[in-house]
């Protein structure tokens, strides 16, 4: 058995970790037979565009988590903290998003000059060029001759016909606000202790700027406001990877499914494409379920001609779905809410469940960077010595996403063991996880009593 505790076996075992993880990698975008994408590459690689890199994603778990902690141990303690605190790109994004980079960029495959791109948008050339230098020292544009920039298979992302692009706007320019006052939250009487949605650090930051409303109540009158919000959740689906939820779990073993808060149809809509057996039902509020109608009538006619669809307005915390169906599927829902309210929707669930149904949480699942020796971890996957359990910064995209739970709706990622204490509540007993990398598919089924 290999002895971690001597330093020097420590950084070895990681170096392995690394190489091994970053060949798995290679190995997989080989097999889709366009070799290895380029650094300077202006369009995506097919892979990019695949539903299914399950195999890619947890190599590349491997590969940050590892070299993040190798970099942690050898680099002196300051220059690490520092990394944190000093880390603007955040800032140069959303200057790159706002102002449309990309898009006119993209008119200039060849590149465009600082002067010229400045004179575009309207900004000064100097701070233009300060904005790309920055962004191109992360990967992201590329710099073809002095002081002459071109997109490349990073930057493709921001430009606005993308929707990861719209989910990293709504961060840089919403959720930022939110996370710049979050220590006032914390010492505040009336927000510090609660959970409730309306004392989240997103409305403390509005109430600064003289507004009253949470973030649902902001978006009911916005029509703009609301199909950014909807095409974000378009991009955080293909950040996360969640569409690997229709590769690895057995849907042709069953034929119905409810997508409880479906939204426009993002999980259901690629769902239906795939899997033409199934009865899919969407339930939310009255407004969105006429933008889903619209949506499936421009993508998925066929799905409505054939009755394989239906659209039925609920509210989850009020009302129960439709009944005796297969699947209830929820994803990032039970996130968005506070133990209280997240069980009321899983009550509500269960009163229309038949005795095979089953629940499904597709969220992100926190877990400990300690483990305990031999304890159960419930079809959660655990990172090789010695690597922190977690994956550590390979689980960077879980953490990160469960910041942005609280500073926008004073919710959370939970652990299993908080899922499972919500689930017992409304008569669900956790019955297997499936690990999708940065989410987890987690199966409820009706407790047996």
């Amino acid at each position: 058995m290999t002895d971690f505790n001597e330093p020097e076996t420590k950084l070895e075992a990681l170096l392995n970790i690394i190489n091994s993880s970053a060949h798995q990698a290679i190995a997989e975008y080989k097999k889709t037979g366009h070799g290895v994408p380029s650094a300077d590459a202006t369009t995506f690689h097919p892979l990019d565009l695949t539903t299914d890199t399950l195999a890619l994603k947890k190599a590349i778990r491997l590969l940050e988590g590892a070299y993040h902690q190798l970099s942690s141990i050898l680099a002196p303690p300051q220059h690490t903290v520092m990394n944190f605190v000093l880390n603007y790109n955040w800032v140069c994004t959303d200057v790159a998003l706002r102002a449309r980079l990309a898009d006119v960029l993209d008119q200039h495959p060849e590149g465009l000059s600082v002067d010229k791109l400045a004179e575009a948008v309207n900004f000064d050339k100097v701070k233009t060029a300060r904005v790309l230098r920055a962004l191109t020292l992360m990967g992201c544009f590329k710099e073809v001759e002095r002081d002459v920039f071109a997109n490349n298979r990073l930057s493709l992302i921001l430009k606005s016909t993308n929707n990861t692009g719209c989910y990293a706007r709504l961060h840089s320019q919403d959720v930022s606000k939110s996370a710049g006052i979050v220590y006032e939250t914390m010492i505040d009487e009336e927000f510090s202790r609660s959970h409730e949605i309306d004392k989240a650090p997103r409305v403390f930051a509005f109430r600064k700027e003289g507004i009253e409303v949470n973030q649902y109540e902001m978006m009911e009158g916005d029509e703009e406001k609301r199909d950014a919000f909807h095409r974000a959740m378009l991009g955080q689906s293909d950040m996360l990877g969640a569409s690997a939820v229709l590769h690895h779990y057995p849907w042709n073993d069953i034929s119905s499914v409810v997508d409880v808060g479906s939204g426009i149809g993002a999980f259901s809509t690629p769902l239906a494409k795939m899997y033409p057996h199934l009865r899919i039902t969407h339930h939310d509020l009255p407004n969105v379920m006429v933008l889903a109608r619209n949506a499936w009538e421009r993508n998925v006619p066929e799905a409505l001609l054939d009755g394989r669809v239906e659209f039925i307005p609920i509210d989850f915390l009020e009302d129960a779905p439709v009944a005796g169906k297969d699947v209830y599927y929820l994803r990032h829902i039970i996130h968005n809410w506070p133990d209280a309210k997240a069980t009321t929707i899983l009550r509500n669930i269960r009163k229309a469940m038949g005795p095979n149904s089953r629940v499904l949480i597709h969220d992100c699942v926190i877990s400990h960077t300690f483990q305990k020796p031999d304890v159960e971890t419930n079809g959660l996957s655990v990172a090789p010595e010695p690597m922190l359990p977690n994956f550590g910064a390979g689980s960077h995209n879980a953490y990160q996403t469960d910041l942005t739970m609280w500073l926008t709706f004073n919710s959370m990622e939970r652990t299993l063991e908080e899922l499972k204490i919500i689930g017992a509540a409304a008569g669900l007993v956790l019955t297997q996880v499936y690990d999708l990398v940065d989410t987890m598919l987690v199966e409820l089924r009706i407790a047996q009593s």
